[in-house]
C-alpha cells in the first residue's frame, strides 16, 4: 500500500495539474458513476488526507462535489500530455479519467471512486488520526491515540490510521528501527525498551516529511541503489550487518511483512519466518509512481 508521502506528492501534482481549471472531459468508470458527467466543472484544488485524496469541484454538473480516490494496495494516478499514450497498465484498469486542455490524469486500479458533497468529506476522512504530512498535525494527539490501548504492538498501532494518518508498512518497518524497539512491542512497554511513544511519534512524522515531494523513499540517508532502508526488504540490517528477520502480522487480508533486526531493535518477537515463505516468487520491490 503506498505510503503517505506518496499520496500527498500525489495530491501535489494533480492539484499543480488540475487546480483551477475546467474539465473538458471526466470519465468514471465504475458501475455506480458510469453515467456521471463532470465536463465543465471546475477543479478548485485537489488534497490529500492521509492515504486518501480529495478532487474537489465547484459550478457546472459537479458544483459543491468531491471526488474521493483511494490507492489502497495498487491503485496510482498518472499525468499525460494530450495524445501521450498512456503507460499505467492496461485499458481495463483504469478507473477514472480527469481532462482539462492540454493535460489529462488517469487513475489506474483505484478500489475506491466515489462522488459525495464536499462539506460531509468527514464521512469518508473523519475517523483519521491527525495526518502526520497535513496542515491539522497534531503530535500531542498522535501521542494520545498511540498509548490510548497499552497492550497493543506498535507496529500494529502505526498502521492504524486512525491513531495517525499516513504510515504504510515501509514507515512502520523503519520507524521501528530507529526507535530502536521490534514492531511487536507492546505500546506501554517502550519505556522498557529505552524509547516512549513521543519518540515513536516524532521518527514516524521525521521520516516521511524528510521525504515529501520525491517519489525516492529514503530512510538511512542513503540514496545508492539497495542502501534506502534499515530493514525494509533488506536481507541484512544497514546498520550492523546482521541479518534481518521477517514475520506476518495482521489478518483478514490485511496481512503485511514486519521486518527488524534482532540486534538493534529490542523488545519481543515471534519466531521469524524466512522472507521468501512470505512473499510470491514474483514480488519484487515496491515501487510506486504518484
Amino acid at each position: 500500500m503506498p505510503e503517505g508521502d506518496t499520496v500527498w506528492l500525489a495530491g501535489q501534482r494533480l492539484d499543480a495539474a488540475l487546480g483551477g481549471r475546467v474539465l473538458t472531459g471526466a470519465d468514471l468508470r465504475v458501475p455506480q458513476l458510469a453515467t456521471t458527467d463532470l465536463t465543465g466543472s471546475t477543479v478548485e484544488r485537489v488534497v490529500s488526507r492521509g492515504k486518501h485524496l480529495l478532487t474537489r469541484l465547484v459550478g457546472g454538473p459537479g458544483d459543491g462535489l468531491s471526488l474521493h480516490t483511494h490507492f489502497r494496495m495498487d491503485g496510482s494516478w498518472h499525468l499525460y500530455p494530450d495524445g501521450e499514450r498512456w503507460g499505467g497498465g492496461p485499458d481495463w484498469q483504469v478507473r477514472a479519467v480527469l481532462r482539462v486542455p492540454g493535460t489529462v490524469a488517469v487513475g489506474y486500479r483505484l478500489p475506491v471512486v466515489e462522488l459525495l458533497p464536499t462539506a460531509r468529506e468527514g464521512d469518508v476522512v473523519g475517523h483519521l488520526g491527525p495526518d502526520v504530512l497535513g496542515p491539522d498535525w497534531d503530535p500531542g494527539l498522535a501521542v494520545a491515540n498511540l498509548v490510548r490501548d497499552p497492550a497493543r504492538e506498535v507496529g500494529d498501532a502505526l498502521l492504524d490510521q486512525r491513531v495517525l494518518a499516513g504510515v504504510g508498512n515501509l514507515y512502520r518497518a523503519e520507524t521501528c528501527f530507529v526507535a530502536g524497539v521490534t514492531p511487536f512491542t507492546p505500546v506501554g512497554a517502550l519505556p522498557e525498551h529505552g524509547t516512549s511513544a513521543a519518540r515513536v511519534v516524532d521518527v514516524a512524522r521525521r521520516l516521511l516529511d524528510l521525504n515529501r515531494g520525491r517519489v525516492l523513499q529514503v530512510t538511512t540517508g542513503d540514496t545508492r541503489r539497495g542502501r534506502h532502508h534499515w530493514v525494509f526488504e533488506q536481507r541484512r540490517c544497514l546498520r550492523c550487518g546482521t541479518g534481518v528477520l521477517t514475520a506476518t502480522t495482521g489478518s483478514g487480508g490485511r496481512e503485511r511483512v514486519a521486518y527488524w533486526c534482532p540486534r538493534c531493535q529490542r523488545g519481543p518477537a515471534p519466531p521469524p519466518v524466512p522472507l521468501r515463505v512470505l512473499l510470491p516468487p514474483t514480488q519484487g520491490r515496491t515501487r510506486y509512481r504518484p
